[in-house]
């Protein structure tokens, strides 16, 4: 299911990180680079399989690591009402 950022979440990138700021209550939160990364291949439609694919051949990590970041990530980002289906 393709995802997308809420549309009162503002990103903003910050060198090779990215801060969103939830408009509806003002909070922030920092992206490391492996979130952004993330994050970016969310946005483009990217699936979780693909997205862990790129970042284990990107920092030479297993898959299944990968794939266990990118869940915790997507899950941190849902649990914080940042990201909604866009389908």
């Amino acid at each position: 299911m393709p995802l997308r950022l809420r549309p009162d979440v503002d990103p903003t990138d910050v060198g090779e990180e990215t801060v969103l700021r939830d408009e509806r209550t003002g909070r922030r939160w920092l992206l490391n680079r492996t979130g952004t990364q993330v994050l970016r291949g969310l946005l483009i439609g990217q699936d979780a399989d693909r997205i862990a694919g790129e970042l284990a051949d990107r920092h030479r990590i297993p898959a299944a690591v990968a794939r266990h970041d990118v869940t915790t990530i997507v899950e941190r980002l849902r649990g914080a009402a940042l990201l909604e289906s866009s389908g």
